[in-house]
This record gives structure tokens, sequence and C-alpha cells, in this order.
């Protein structure tokens, strides 16, 4: 990242004014943002993020490094000159940030344009030359927020479901028809880690960690090559995955070997990553050559913008308003409360039920996120028993993945599968413990429409983008004791609360 230190003013009046207007001009920017806060305090602090943490802490120190053996002085009575490219991030970041936190709410979203904007407001200091080679650091201090969990959340299904559509035709092109799209899926995630980055689409946010990284200790320019280079790494770490999902279903399924299967899709899933990166590290190096050429064509126009006009006050003040006018202006996602009754729910003769009213701060949560009914219940079924909370929303933001809350319970995830009561009902199994393989309690959940039935988080999400939103039940159940998903009379239990949703949906 660019080297700098700071020139301290020498005590002259127009410099100490010239410090204040810059005081309140990041005064008034950390201003508008000051909504994520509460984001960032949960991003570093919370153990959820660990890996997170270690990044951003280790490019704090590298940063750090660089910036002590600096010999470049950046002046803090210096006014901010007019650069185009940094003045313009500022501009459409803060209104991107706007429309964002007003219709969508995505705090890693709003996070990242915080840091794109920040970096351009460093910009109109910075030379240009300096600012353009610390863009990778940047983006690397960006990419430390968690999307690697958001990239599973939002494209992880449909990068599942087209691994899956190539693997079915390769194998009926191999003459193997036996072999469906869901028995695929199904296969495919009970067998591999959903949460190592070696698989599937985490290794997109870990290779892009990788790519900056690379990009920045090799000096690489981020120019059209660069940009080829991404895509190219991309294009192989999905190759490299699509190759590891059809070994594994070529082994376990069509082979029968499944206990091989699961021994070999964790190095699998390293060895694609291995060949991907090197792949990506060769085509930077290969980039030198191609890099020289350009240094004197771009050499003046970076000399140019070097000398661009330092911002008058009144520019400044104007700047400075405009800033202050997105803060005021400023409005969250409007919150809905619960709408619905609890009559409506209508449960079966032979389901006993207890209502267990939840806590305020229960209510406070999905309240904000927009829950429509949020209702929680003791169970008995014959033998069976357990507690549920069922969850209706049209919007994906009310509904969760359970297994947070189950951590939250200080309970550790021993297992997580997906079971298929029938061919058009499957459901997440989660074996919960006090500590590895010591399972105390089974837990289930999916998310159900009036059209369809789901254990993905990603498909309740991707349903929202349609023109006309259904209502969708997030059903979260854990039982007292461990139970087989098997057995005639779990299986009951689920087509009984299948058949109480959909009579709640219609």
């Amino acid at each position: 990242m660019t080297n700098f230190q700071f020139a301290w003013p020498k005590g002259d009046h127009l410099e100490k004014q010239n410090v204040l207007l810059n005081a309140f001009l990041i005064g008034v920017w950390f201003w508008l943002y000051y909504p994520l806060v509460e984001y960032f305090q949960i991003i570093f602090t919370r153990e959820d993020f660990r890996t997170n943490q270690i990044i951003f802490v280790g490019l704090l120190i590298l940063v750090g490094q660089r910036i002590y053996h600096s010999q470049t002085a950046v002046s803090l009575d210096a006014l901010p000159k007019l650069r185009p490219f940094p003045l313009s991030l500022i501009i459409g970041a803060s209104i991107s940030y706007l429309l964002i936190e007003r219709f969508l709410n995505i705090n890693t979203l709003s996070a990242t344009l915080f840091g794109l904007g920040t970096y351009g407001l460093i910009g109109l200091w910075l030379e240009p030359e300096k600012w353009r080679k610390g863009v990778p650091v940047a983006l690397l201090f960006i990419a430390t927020l968690p999307f690697g969990e958001h990239m599973q959340t939002f494209i992880g299904y449909p990068m599942r479901i087209l691994t899956a559509q190539i693997v079915q035709k390769g194998l009926l092109a191999a003459g193997v028809a036996s072999v469906g799209i869901d028995t695929i899926l199904v296969f495919e995630n009970g067998v591999s880690h959903i949460d190592l980055p070696c698989s599937g689409v985490r290794s997109l946010w870990t290779g892009g960690v990788f790519l900056l990284a690379a990009t920045w200790l090799e000096n690489r320019r981020m120019n059209a090559w660069w940009w080829a280079t991404a895509v190219l790494f991309v294009v192989a770490l999905f190759l490299a995955n699509l190759s590891r999902v059809g070994l594994l279903i070529i082994t376990g399924e069509v082979m029968g070997w499944r206990f091989l299967a699961e021994m070999i899709h964790v190095p699998l899933g390293i060895l694609g990553f291995v060949v991907a990166c090197s792949l990506a590290i060769g085509l930077l190096r290969l980039q030198n050559k191609f890099q020289t050429q350009s240094d004197t064509s771009q050499k003046s126009q970076t000399v140019a913008q070097s000398r661009a006009d330092v911002l008058s006050k009144k520019q400044l003040m104007i700047l400075i308003g405009m800033l202050a006018f997105f803060a005021l202006i400023y409005t969250p996602r409007p919150q809905t409360g619960l709408t619905h009754h609890t009559e409506s729910w209508q449960f079966t003769e032979g389901l006993e039920i207890e209502n267990l009213p939840l806590t305020a701060v229960e209510n406070e949560w999905l309240t904000k996120d927009g829950a429509e009914s949020a209702e929680r219940y003791r169970f008995r079924m014959g033998d069976l028993s357990g507690s549920m909370i069922l969850i209706s929303s049209k919007t994906w933001r009310a509904h969760h993945r359970p297994e947070r809350c189950f951590e939250v319970y200080g309970l550790t995830l021993n297992d997580s599968s997906t079971h298929l009561v029938s061919h058009s009902q499957p459901i997440r199994m989660v074996s919960l413990g006090n500590g590895p393989k010591q399972d105390l309690y089974t837990a289930s959940y999916w998310f159900q429409s009036d059209t369809q039935t789901t254990d993905d988080y990603g498909t309740r999400i991707w349903s929202d983008l349609a023109l006309e939103r259904d209502r969708w039940v997030l059903v979260s159940i854990v039982f007292d004791a461990t139970v087989d998903p098997n057995s005639d009379e779990v299986t009951a239990f689920y087509e009984t609360m299948h058949a109480t949703v959909d009579n709640y949906l219609q």
C-alpha cells in the first residue's frame, strides 16, 4: 500500500484553518456512516468472524510496517485536491449507501461502500500514482468483511445448481442416467463441509483475498491484463470445484464407495484451490512483461493528475455541505411489525401443543427484520417431544439459519446434512451436542411456501426476486433427544408439520 507519514502543521493561522477544514470534512464523513458502527462492532468482536479478524489484524501490521518505513509525508494542513476519480468514488459510494440503507439494508454492502468511499477520500490528498498502488490493499481491507458467508448465501444456490447440471450431463454422456440433479445436490452437501475454504463458493472469497494479496506483493497494476487474470482465476476455481463434485459423485454414488468419497473431498478441494492459485501467480508474473510498455504512456497522465488544482475553500465547503446533507436525509429501511395472529395456526388432534411466548428481545429482533408472525411452541406427538418456532414472512430478512441460534445456547454443531422426507420435502438435519461426537439433541428446519419446500437458505433468498413475493414459513424444530430421521414416527411428524404449514399458507 502507499507509504506515507503525517506532517503536523507549524502553527501558521492559515495552516490551522486548513487543518480545521480537513477535520470538519473527515468528521462529516464519519457522521454519514455512523449507523454502521454497530455492524462493525459485531464483525470485529464476535467469534463467528475470527478468520476475518485475523486477516484484518495481519493487514494492519503489514501496512503499519510500510508506513513506519515511509519516506513520503502527507501534511495535515494541505487542502484536498480536485481529483476526479476519488471524488467520483466519494459521491457515488455515498449515494449508493443511502439507497441500500433505505431499500435493502444489507450491512455488508453498506460497509463495502464505506470502505470504497473512505479510500476515495484519502485519494484527495494522496498522489495519484501512490493512490493507485494502494487500491489492492484497500480492497483487501474491504475483503475482510464476511463475504464468504454472504457469497454462500446469495450465489451458492445458483452455483450449486449449475454445477449439478453440468455433472449430470457429463454422467449422461458417459452412459450413467440414474443420477439426478437432486441426488447430486443432496450427496455433495452430505459429504462435503461447506465451511471449508477449499470447497464450493467459499473458495471464491478465499481466492479473491489471495489474488489481491498477490497483486500487492507482486506490485502489479489492476489493468486489463489483471482483470483477465481475475476472470481466468474464477473460471479455474469453478472448474476445480466442478471436478471435485464430479469425482465425488462418481466415487460415492456411481461406484458406491461413500466412505472413500468422504475421505477424498478435502484433499480434492485443497488440490484444486492450489492449482488455481498457482495459475493466478503465473499470470501475474507474466504481466510484468507487458506492464513496462504501458508505464511510459501512463506517466504523463499521472504527472498531469498530480498537478490537479487544490480545492478552494468554497468548493471544499460545498463538498462538506453535500456530505452533511446526505447524513441529514439518511433514512434506514422502515421496520414492519408482527401483523398476523396466533389463532391462524391450526394443529392436528394428534399433536399436543403448548404455547411458549417469545421474549421482548426476540420480539424486537423479529419486528425489525419484518416477520409477519412468529410463534414458539412445546410439542408432543407419541414418544416425540421438543420445541419449535414458526416464523412467517414475505421477506427473507425475517428468516435466518437456525444453526446460529443453536450455537447461542452453547450447543455445538456436530453434523448437518440434507434429509429427504419425500422427493419434494427436503429438510436440514442438525446434530447438537456439548462437544465433538457427543450428540444430545436432534434439530431440523426447512423453509416452506405454498409452492416449494427447501432446506437451502439461498433458495429462500432468491425466491424474493419474483415480482410477486410468496409468503414463506421457517419451521425450526429441536427434539428433546436424538432421533432417527428414517423412523416411521419421525417421518409421520414431519409430514404432519408440513401439512399444517401448507394449510396455514393456503
